[in-house]
């Protein structure tokens, strides 16, 4: 599957989500099960956004119930952009959009498993259906920008530009360090031959 294909899919998801005007509506806490579907990304400098999440029958209707965690060790620049970028995300359940914005869920720290623990809840207008439980939840976060402190265009030299970029768990509890930012060229790695 080429780059361009899965951005549009990616597109195509998010619209559907756009499509799903349906209210969150908060609904308690539920404990995670046992394979919570994961989500998230990482920064183009240190640090990541982890996403759990469950799809459940609550009252008749589609529950969801998350939590989130960022990474302990990140970027100054970058403290305190998940609540936006949680915002901007959506789910879906077979395809289906679901939930968008999810703010609501519970921070928490990043961990190596997330199953059983505590999560905050929402129900959505969509009734639960026969099936639902096997259906497939996808957590859809959209590449976006959380930094920008560039003082000319992009490619010239000065200042320092950070995106969010997805692509699953990026929060987690032993993150390599030491790391390093290119020169505000988007580009981070940490240093040490085990990479």
């Amino acid at each position: 599957m080429t780059v361009s294909h899965k951005i549009s899919l990616a597109l195509v998801a998010l619209v559907a989500l756009g499509a799903c005007a349906s209210p969150n509506m908060p609904a308690g806490q539920a404990t995670l099960g046992q394979s919570p579907t994961l989500g998230g990304g990482t920064f183009t400098s240190p640090g990541g956004l982890t996403v759990a999440a469950d799809a459940r029958n609550i009252g008749g209707l589609t529950g969801i119930c998350g939590v989130w965690a960022e990474s302990i060790n990140q970027s100054v620049m970058t403290r305190n952009s998940a609540p936006k970028i949680l915002d901007s995300a959506g789910i879906t359940l077979g395809g289906e959009g679901v939930a968008r914005g999810l703010k609501f869920m519970r921070e928490v720290e990043p961990a190596k498993s997330y199953a059983g623990m505590q999560a905050n809840c929402i129900t959505t207008e969509r009734r639960w259906r026969p099936g639902d439980e096997a259906r497939a939840l996808e957590i859809h976060i959209p590449r976006q920008i959380v930094y920008n402190d560039l003082d000319g265009g992009f490619g010239e030299s000065g200042g320092i530009l950070i995106w969010f970029r997805p692509g699953g768990p990026g929060a987690h509890p032993s993150d390599k360090k030491p790391w390093y930012h290119l020169g505000g060229t988007g580009v981070s790695g940490s240093l040490g031959a085990d990479e």
